[in-house]
């Protein structure tokens, strides 16, 4: 689909002189931050089960870099996880988010365009991980949002943005 219908649409409108020149997704981070495993360390092990059905990879831990009293947190200990999904398997989960997990938010209106960050990035915050159907919900005990970027090749924000539209990605209006 990108190669065919989006390079050719995106070239016309931006004026690009080479099909090299159109903005490419490069990969999507997901990412989940779990403050409540200091106090659990079962949690970072649901998490990364739940994260690695979701994305179809496995997912890695993320691990404290300072020590915080106030929050008895240690150097080194489990706090989240994430995953970097490149190539199909990146364009397979922005087909499954767009498609199936999105449309079932609640009071899903689209996905508001603040997100991005000058330089044709685009990130987003997922409240809930069970509008993916991977996940069971009657299994689910702890309730996790993730945090989900787009990296794009755009050197501007409004081309990142119209490569996100060409695939389909429901951006709120206003």
């Amino acid at each position: 689909m990108y190669s065919e219908e989006i390079v050719q649409k995106l070239q016309e409108r931006f004026e690009y002189k080479s099909s090299m020149e159109v903005p490419r997704i490069v990969k999507i981070c997901l990412n989940q931050g779990i403050g409540k495993a200091v106090g659990d360390k079962k949690m970072i092990d649901v998490a990364m089960t739940e994260m690695s059905s979701i994305a179809g990879q496995k997912a890695i831990a993320t691990y404290s870099t300072k020590d915080i009293s106030n929050f008895k947190l240690r150097k080194g200990m489990p706090i989240g996880c994430r995953v970097t999904l490149r190539r199909d398997r990146m364009y397979e989960f922005l087909d499954r988010l767009i498609s199936v997990s999105l449309p079932r938010t609640r009071d899903f209106q689209g996905v508001k365009s603040k997100g991005f960050d000058g330089r044709g990035n685009f990130t987003f915050g997922v409240k809930e991980q069970i509008i993916f159907p991977e996940i069971n919900i009657d299994k689910v005990k702890y309730s996790n949002g993730m945090d989900i970027t787009v990296v794009t090749t755009a050197r501007t924000d409004e081309e990142a943005k119209a490569l996100l539209e060409s695939f389909g990605f429901p951006f709120t209006k206003n």
